[in-house]
This record gives C-alpha cells, sequence and structure tokens, in this order.
C-alpha cells in the first residue's frame, strides 16, 4: 500500500460522509424489519399447518435478513443510524432482543475493539483470540491444545456462536456498569416475553424449529464476517508503543468485496477498513465514502474465495508481520526470543468472543 494520509487529513475526507439521513434510516428498516417479520410468519404458518420442512427452507433467507437486523444494531450502537441518539437506542434495544445482544454490553465491548484494533498489548476485549507463534510456543500443552479446538473452523463458526449469543450475551461481567447490566437486564425480559408468547400460542418446539436455526445461521455468518475482518495474511499487528491508529483501520481491517447481493445483506460491512477509520458513517453511506477517497481505494479487496483461505491460519509471526498456519510453525518454528504479555495468553470468556460479530 501507498503512504496513508495523516489522521487528520483522512478524519476530514471523510467527514461528509458522517450524516446520518433519517430518511434513508427509515427506508433501511423497512426493507430489512419487513421482509424479516413476514417471513417469521410464513414460517409460524407452514409449521402450524404441518409443513415443517418446507418452513426450514425458509431458514436462509430469513438469517440473512437478521443479519442485516444486527448491522442496523451495530450502526446503532456507534450512533450512527440516525441522527437522534433516543432513536438509535430504541432501535439498537429492538434490534438486540431480536439478535440475542444486550445494545448497552455490546456497545462499550465493541468500543473497546475499535480503540485497540491491532494492538498486540490490548487484545482481550471484542476480538478473536490470537496467539503469536512465540506464545503458543511458550504456552502449556493444555493450552495450545485449546487454543487449537478454539480455532478450529466447526467451533470458531458453530459451537462458538451458539454459545455467545444464547448464553454469554445473557449475563454481565463483574466490571460492567449499571448501564449495561440493564442492558442485559431488558434484552433477557424481551426474550422471555418471546418465549412465554410463543408457549401460549405455537408451543415452545414450534417456536424452537423457526427461531434457533435462523438464529444460529445469523450467528454463524456473523462470527464468520467478523473473523475475516481482521484475521488475514498481512493483517497489521504492532506492540502499543508503535501502534498506528489509521495503519490498523487501513491494513489491520479488510476490504472484503462481496457480490451486491451479499454486500446488501451485510450492509456493506465488508468495506471494514472504511468503517474502522471513522465508525460514525452509516452503513448506507460506506460505498459512497470508498469511491470518493483514495486512501480507500488502494486496500487490495478480498473476495470469497480468497477468503477461504483464512481458514487455515492460526498465528500471529510478529517478526514476519503477517498470520500462519500450524503446519508453517511446525515446519520452520520462529526463535523464542520475545516478552511473552501474560495478560494475553487466557482462554477468552464467553464474553471475549466477540461477533461483535464487527462482528460486525
Amino acid at each position: 500500500m501507498p503512504p496513508v494520509a495523516p489522521r487528520s487529513e483522512l478524519y476530514s475526507f471523510v467527514e461528509p460522509f458522517v450524516r446520518p439521513r433519517h430518511s434513508r434510516a427509515v427506508a433501511e428498516m423497512f426493507l430489512t424489519f419487513v421482509p424479516y417479520f413476514l417471513l417469521n410468519a410464513a414460517m409460524v404458518f407452514l409449521v402450524t399447518r404441518g409443513h415443517p420442512a418446507v418452513a426450514l427452507a425458509l431458514t436462509v433467507p430469513t438469517a440473512a435478513f437478521l443479519v442485516r437486523v444486527f448491522i442496523i444494531f451495530h450502526d446503532c450502537c456507534h450512533g450512527a443510524f440516525f441522527r437522534s441518539r433516543r432513536a438509535n437506542r430504541i432501535t439498537g434495544y429492538v434490534a438486540g432482543i431480536l439478535t440475542l445482544t444486550p445494545f448497552d454490553k455490546w456497545q462499550q465491548e465493541h468500543a473497546e475493539h475499535h480503540a485497540s484494533v491491532g494492538d498486540l498489548d490490548r487484545r482481550g476485549v471484542g476480538d478473536v483470540w490470537t496467539f503469536t507463534t512465540t506464545e503458543y510456543l511458550t504456552a502449556s500443552p493444555g493450552k495450545r491444545l485449546f487454543y487449537r479446538v478454539f480455532r478450529n473452523p466447526f467451533v470458531m463458526f458453530l459451537l462458538g456462536p451458539a454459545l455467545l449469543f444464547l448464553l454469554g450475551n445473557r449475563c454481565s461481567g463483574r466490571d460492567s456498569s449499571r448501564r449495561e447490566r440493564t442492558s442485559v437486564y431488558v434484552t433477557n425480559a424481551g426474550l422471555i416475553a418471546i418465549v412465554v408468547a410463543g408457549w401460549l400460542t405455537i408451543g415452545l418446539p414450534s417456536l424452537a424449529l423457526i427461531y434457533l436455526p435462523t438464529a444460529l445461521l445469523a450467528g454463524a455468518a456473523g462470527v464468520w464476517l467478523f473473523y475475516v475482518q481482521h484475521q488475514f495474511d498481512d493483517v497489521y499487528w504492532a506492540r502499543h508503543d508503535a501502534w498506528d491508529p489509521v495503519r490498523a483501520s487501513l491494513e489491520g481491517s479488510s476490504y472484503y468485496q462481496l457480490p451486491k447481493v451479499l454486500q446488501w445483506v451485510t450492509g456493506s460491512i465488508g468495506l471494514h477498513h472504511v468503517h474502522h477509520v471513522q465508525p460514525r458513517i452509516p452503513f448506507y453511506n460506506l460505498q459512497n465514502c470508498h469511491d470518493a477517497i483514495e486512501a480507500f481505494r488502494a486496500v487490495p479487496p478480498m473476495t470469497i474465495r480468497s477468503s477461504l483461505q483464512t481458514l487455515r491460519l492460526r498465528l500471529l509471526d510478529e517478526a514476519a508481520g503477517r498470520m500462519v498456519t500450524l503446519r508453517a510453525l511446525r515446519t520452520s518454528p520462529p526463535l523464542r526470543n520475545s516478552q511473552v504479555p501474560t495478560a494475553n495468553t487466557h482462554p477468552p470468556t464467553p464474553n471475549e468472543v466477540s461477533v461483535s460479530a464487527d462482528g460486525l
């Protein structure tokens, strides 16, 4: 990549795009929530009429719209979807109940992710658990095994999202603020109300058949998006003293170039390098911002095909400045000459495994 513009200059370039538009936000909500609820209604109709297999066929499009609901939730957490703070909070709370994610709790964790992305000395909140090669080599056999299991694609994208959204998001940490705890309680209360309503109308088995496959598929897609946004071959990482927030945004966040339909479904979140430079850009302005600024266009895109190669990457080779596979580590182990920060070598708790979704 060519040298990046100074932070202040890049911020001035993106400033015209940091303007939520009420009419556009309302239109995006209509195009997202209405199809989502209609698809759920169709699934309820099919299940109650004895056609569960046909209802399950609607899981994929319903999950796609649920991903889009999360994108709106994500923008509300950044205060970017509406101009009104109140409108962002109300919409965010509603979207959070639908996506099993408490608004204020996730907002705080995601803010920490944005403040520390690419900083090797500030890992652990809102990111994917990542060892350097030296940390892996000096870890105990049990911790290595746990790390390999955690980074296995089946665990990362199937078991992990289920644990995170169904269990991890149901509780708050010891150091959570009152607002964060309240968001957890409100979200849980909303979910209990939905479960009770389903129990009294269509029954719990039907409710589970309709919602759980959709939620788990959407969760897996969200975790995948978050993973490829910050886990790729030459991703930027640096120690805190040398950490550059602009480079962390442009080189530590991918440009995931998706087909137009998938870009629409995911709210252009694949333009993640743009989003990390200025998180207050509404998702409906990201493409125009990308096209208008040379520094964004200079970031090489990642395609769906090339993104599949990231599944093999497990560790950061700090000396080489790139992610590597476990096989590469076995064939050419690095020198064990760097300090291992003890704070970064513990297994993550469910609350530390984000989707955020930055994931989204």
